[in-house]
């Protein structure tokens, strides 16, 4: 496993500790609240551990879990795994456009952007079959999130399920994983540029007169 996997992999291992820390603590002191975003803003963090049922937690570390495993297949370099950590308290500040959603707690939204993440590497880095194969995973994530259709209601109720669904925390979290994606890539070209060449070998001596 390269160093880059193997610091998404701790990201993604992380991520899943944090969902199931939350299991004892009552939501409401720990939940996404945008009326107390700038009062308490570590609920940004705090969101993950917050689950609403059993499923609603295991549907998460699933999640959470396929990200790594793309993350993985991808191989991504370490600065992405820097990228995954920045998108998650962007993800849940993202949800200040929909303040009629008072409450939000899970890691869907995070999980949305570990995937944006891989999939804005794989576009910019990848060879031309990967890009490809990129384009088409890119093409069905962004379908899955305009059929959520995340500016209609705050919560959704799908049929069969035993909590509501809040699309806007998957857009926001695929949004916040490809700016954040964008910005490790767009620096790691900027530093590639102001590095010096390596050094050419010097030149041959001149034979000694016999």
């Amino acid at each position: 496993m390269t160093p880059g996997s193997r610091a998404w992999v701790a990201v993604a291992a992380g991520l899943a500790a944090g969902a199931l820390l939350g299991g004892s603590i009552h939501p409401a002191s720990i939940d996404w609240q945008p009326a107390l975003a700038w009062h308490q803003p570590w609920r940004a963090f705090t969101a993950i551990s917050v689950h609403y049922s059993a499923a609603h937690l295991i549907g998460n570390l699933a999640g959470v879990a396929l990200a790594g495993v793309f993350g993985v297949a991808a191989l991504v370099p370490a600065r992405l795994a820097w990228a995954w950590l920045a998108a998650w308290p962007l993800t849940h500040f993202g949800l200040l456009v929909r303040p009629d959603l008072a409450h939000y707690g899970g890691l869907s939204g995070v999980v949305h952007a570990g995937v944006a993440i891989v999939i804005v590497y794989v576009l910019v880095s990848g060879t031309r079959r990967q890009r490809l194969v990129g384009g088409a995973v890119a093409l069905g994530f962004g379908a899955k999130l305009l059929s959520e259709a995340p500016w209609a209601e705050a919560l959704r109720h799908p049929a069969g399920w035993d909590i509501a669904v809040a699309p806007i925390a998957h857009t926001t979290g695929a949004l916040a994983g490809a700016v954040c994606a964008a910005v490790a890539l767009g620096l790691q070209c900027a530093a590639a540029r102001r590095s010096p060449t390596s050094p050419t070998s010097p030149p041959p001596s001149p034979a000694e007169p016999p």
